[in-house]
């Protein structure tokens, strides 16, 4: 029992660490000593008891618990470890699960192993493995049209993207290790330190800090098929970025900026989804952003920040109260980008009365409907960029 014991835990644990967790071979030998004790007295206790040995971070969590679900319930190992150490089996509760968060990592983590005669493939060669034109494909290809699997593939290329360098100078300084602007406090001290002989000149610059980054997501019904990937692009600018803000509207506003800093994309995207109740119903952009304006403008949008806002413009109930709110939120902040996925039709026209009402309220109107989308993005938001066509060009064009 011994061996099967330790290679069915050995297993497990490489199997956790191929889905993130960092797992040592000292863990894996407390391990199978707690198992083999035999003090555990059901599901529960082994459960809890490889969770204390395993689990080093509250966000592996989810992580743990799916794959200690597949794995050991797929196999019935509980139930024959738990007869051969007690004489009454546990009871097994068959009921089903709904999928959690870090479902997909840990399915990957438990894909068989290669044959000898194949050469084996970590899970960090996924993007390497892409050649050009398949990443060509992937970057010109729709959202609305991508596979489960294409999907897949594009959230690894999502998580490439990088947000350049705009960080703007502040009326703070820093320490600096040469320039041209002397730091006379810290000169004073450094001198005071020597008995006053020699004078060892401090430095000092300009503190630089990027300026914050919110998004305004549609996640209507008509915005569906891309809300969800574009939250996935979110989360990874939350990586890279401390002030970045993130809310979802649909007939109501929700901040969602708390559940996009979890580590697992698959667990931000679930604690999104189940913060907003309005996920693929209705759209009120106007009350949203009276909202928005309201209750959060002052809040986030203090530093100069960069305004996304990600919506197709189809508003259902028009008003008034869409320009003022739309012409209070440009004012509010440095630069305010619309994000349509409507632009990615090549016969586009702003004939839509809420797109006309929009537009002569943001500085930039770009599409948002693949990765090559994404990347410009990315390369607009520089704070050296400039918009090539001023977007009021499409109430031009529409007559």
């Amino acid at each position: 029992m011994t061996g099967k014991l330790a290679e069915n835990v050995a297993y497990f644990a490489r199997a956790l660490r191929g889905a993130g967790l960092r797992v040592g071979s000292g863990a894996v030998v407390e391990a199978v000593e707690a198992l083999a004790d035999g003090a555990l007295g059901g599901r529960d206790d082994v459960y809890w008891a490889l969770h204390a040995i395993f689990v080093k971070k509250h966000e592996d969590s989810a992580v743990y618990d799916q794959a200690f679900r597949l794995f050991w319930r797929r196999r019935g190992l509980i139930e024959k470890l738990m007869a051969q150490m007690s004489p009454v089996t546990p009871r097994v509760d068959s009921g089903p699960q709904k999928p959690e968060a870090g479902a997909l990592r840990v399915a990957e983590a438990f894909t068989p192993p290669p044959r000898e005669e194949e050469p084996p493939v970590e899970l960090t060669e996924l993007t390497a493995r892409l050649t050009v034109s398949e990443r060509e494909t992937l970057k010109s290809r729709d959202f609305a049209q991508m596979s489960a699997a294409e999907i897949a593939k594009a959230r690894q290329l999502i998580g490439e993207l990088k947000l350049p360098n705009d960080a703007v100078p502040t009326r703070r300084f820093q320490a600096a290790h040469a320039g041209a602007r002397i730091d006379p406090r810290r000169t004073f001290r450094r001198s005071l330190r020597g008995g006053g002989a020699s004078i060892d000149l401090a430095f000092r610059e300009r503190a630089e800090v990027h300026p914050p980054l919110v998004a305004l997501v549609d996640i209507s019904g008509s915005m569906a098929e891309y809300s969800r990937i574009f939250l996935h692009f979110l989360h990874a600018v939350t990586e890279q970025r401390r002030r970045v803000h993130s809310f979802v509207f649909g007939t109501r506003l929700t901040n969602v900026t708390r559940m996009l800093r979890a580590r697992d994309p698959d667990e931000a995207l679930a604690l999104a989804g189940k913060a907003a109740p309005d996920w693929e119903g209705g759209t009120r952009i106007a009350s949203a952003l009276h909202a928005f304006n309201r209750v959060w403008s002052r809040r986030v949008l203090a530093g100069g920040a960069v305004v996304l806002l990600f919506t197709d413009g189809l508003e259902r109930h028009l008003g008034p109260d869409l320009s003022f709110e739309m012409d209070r939120l440009h004012r509010s902040c440095r630069q305010l980008t619309w994000l349509n996925p409507l632009l990615r039709y090549d016969a586009f026209e702003a004939r839509a009365s809420g797109i006309r009402t929009m537009l002569p309220h943001v500085d930039q109107f770009r599409p948002i409907h693949n990765l090559a989308a994404m990347a410009d993005l990315c390369a607009a938001l520089s704070s050296d960029a400039r918009q090539v066509t001023d977007p009021r060009q499409w109430l031009k064009k529409a007559g």
